[in-house]
């Protein structure tokens, strides 16, 4: 039985932009959606009928009555592992902040996981080991996923630096690169023109980009060889970091397990020098 959100994220880039709104509200809500009629489902994402049908058929599926049995079909198969975890947090007190925001997090990850295939993680994993040089570069809200994973790549692989696109003439930087290095961008609403401008520049110059952003409909979507959509939704007024530290963290562990023999000799060498300078640096008491 084929996977029709992964169905839909592998023919993203073929689909309309009219077609790839409703893909993007389908890939966010699909709970919802296993359960709307095709009217129901234009009038959310306010686009025609059309519109929806036509993306069925593009995807493969004789109409949207079909696509919405597959997609309820593969909701059916992943309900099952969360049920517990859910059970226990809705089980909280209404006025229990902390739960809610464990709940609001855990379904942040859940949407975040749904939306971003496996393929698309082992071809991100491949793009980050074949580039000779990497960027990591963001503002705001996003600037935390950056440099955490800025520091990862850099340990395991010792060829990655950090831009802040506000406080850096990247120019200087993305001038040079080429089709062999690698750009990699987090960008949240309110999505920063520099950022925009920087991975827009980096494609003009043939360089790949891989953009950690909140929707396939972001503007820095247009500018990006491949996307990481993860939801940035938060229970107060800001974007939060939390699903794409995940996605962060996930990236640089899988690197350090799928690629050890590239990666063991740098941290070995790296440990000995922290191991030695911590040894150095605790003074004898006796």
């Amino acid at each position: 039985m084929d996977n029709p959100i992964e169905h839909l994220q592998q023919h993203l880039s073929k689909l309309t932009e009219a077609q790839r709104k409703v893909a993007d509200y389908i890939i966010k809500h699909q709970l919802d959606v296993a359960f709307l009629t095709v009217d129901q489902l234009a009038r959310e994402v306010q686009t025609s009928t059309t519109t929806i049908m036509r993306l069925a058929s593009n995807l493969g599926y004789s109409g949207y009555t079909e696509f919405q049995k597959r997609l309820q079909e593969n909701l059916r198969n992943q309900s099952a592992p969360n049920t517990r975890l859910a059970a226990n947090i809705k089980g909280m007190e209404e006025d229990d902040l902390w739960g809610k925001y464990a709940e609001h997090q855990i379904a942040n990850i859940q949407d975040t996981v749904d939306m971003i295939s496996r393929e698309k993680l082992e071809q991100t994993q491949q793009m980050i080991v074949s580039a000779n040089r990497i960027i990591c570069t963001s503002v705001r809200s996003g600037l935390p996923v950056v440099q955490y994973l800025t520091h990862g790549l850099n340990r395991l692989f010792g060829n990655t630096n950090l831009i802040v696109a506000d406080l850096s003439d990247w120019v200087d930087n993305i001038v040079d690169m080429n089709e062999n290095d690698l750009v990699i961008v987090a960008s949240f609403p309110r999505y920063a023109r520099r950022i925009i401008d920087l991975a827009k520049t980096a494609q003009a110059n043939s360089v790949p980009v891989i953009s950690i952003t909140d929707s396939y409909s972001s503007p820095i979507a247009a500018h990006s060889n491949l996307v990481l959509p993860c939801n940035s939704s938060s229970i107060a007024f800001h974007n939060s970091a939390v699903s794409s530290l995940f996605v962060a963290d996930y990236l640089v562990s899988a690197l350090a397990i799928n690629y050890s023999e590239q990666t063991k000799g740098r941290l070995d060498k790296v440990n000995a020098i922290l191991t030695d300078m911590d040894y150095h640096s605790v003074r004898r008491t006796d």
